[in-house]
């Protein structure tokens, strides 16, 4: 298996951790986490990580390994996900990369500018300067430092309008000039990709579902210890889909099936979102819009045996 690569990815609620584990059962696999709300350990329910069961079935990687006050990057990300994979292949075992998170998968597969480290200080007051004046005034700044980034970013997308104020201020050239540069010594891997994509209706109603699964999970008590952290509002934990609604119940604004629907419609958004990229962005990827069921999962199975 030296060099080979499974990738199962797809939108949230689309099946893709229970066809992973199939894999990993049948061929010897490793798990490794490509979602980045799943590396933080804070809203193990709320992010769908895998349970007890499916973390004594096979090895498991990169789930819950950050604090929620950190920043993963999909360059840090990709660094540590190279790190497991080629530990995988050390100890004979199938490395499957799953997740959603079409960037984190983009840099593994082709990488990123390497962009320098940007200093603390000045993240800092990139941060600050966003609080202070808001997402609208923050990007007509910004469009002053990097227009192209300014012209194609929303006023609401905090994390990336900032990413790109902190870059030019730090190096003095914009990001879009350093992912031109593109970057040198990235793993190469026999790959085998697979993106779930189910019938929209059908996802939709799992999203729904699977939200009601998780309240009932004890997903209020997660979110309520997050918020006793006091946590900065713009850090990726404070902004993962259900967050803010939940919050709103808990903070007295929202009932709670006026927060559950809210929180619903967000989950669907984002799949919708997911489903379009993975539909256009991993070229190399076989689209399966199969139903779950035991029979998928040895077809699947036997495709890997059989190319492994």
């Amino acid at each position: 298996m030296s060099g080979k690569l499974i990738i199962v990815a797809g939108p949230t609620a689309s099946g893709k951790s229970a066809l992973a584990l199939a894999i990993a059962r049948a061929c010897g696999g490793t798990l490794i986490n490509a979602d980045s709300m799943q590396v933080y350990r804070d809203l193990r329910v709320l992010t769908a990580r895998p349970d007890d069961d499916a973390l004594a079935a096979v090895p498991h990687r990169l789930d819950g390994i950050l604090d929620g006050a950190e920043l993963c990057s999909a360059a840090r990300w990709a660094e540590l996900a190279h790190g497991e994979i080629a530990a995988a292949h050390a100890a004979g075992r199938l490395p499957i990369v799953v997740g959603g998170t079409g960037l984190y998968l983009r840099t593994l597969l082709q990488g990123i500018a390497a962009v320098p480290e940007i200093p603390e200080a000045v993240r800092e007051a990139a941060r600050a300067r966003h609080r202070d004046i808001g997402g609208e005034a923050f990007r007509a700044e910004l469009a002053m430092l990097d227009p192209a980034a300014a012209d194609k970013l929303p006023a609401g997308d905090s994390q990336r309008l900032v990413r790109a104020y902190e870059v030019v201020r730090a190096t003095g050239r914009t990001l879009g000039d350093w992912q031109r540069a593109g970057a040198e010594g990235v793993p190469r891997y026999d790959s085998r990709q697979f993106v779930l994509l189910p019938p929209r209706d059908a996802l939709y109603a799992a999203c729904d579902g699977r939200l009601q699964a998780m309240i009932a999970a004890g997903a209020l008590d997660e979110v309520r210890a997050l918020i006793a952290r006091a946590l900065p509002p713009d850090l990726p934990i404070m902004k993962a889909v259900g967050v803010p609604e939940l919050t709103g119940f808990l903070a007295g604004t929202l009932d709670l099936p006026t927060a559950i629907a809210a929180a619903q419609q967000s989950t669907r958004q984002y799949a919708k979102r997911q489903y379009t990229w993975f539909r256009h962005q991993l070229a190399a990827a076989e689209i399966l819009d199969a139903q779950l069921s035991h029979s998928f999962y040895a077809s699947v199975c036997q495709k890997i045996r059989d190319w492994t």
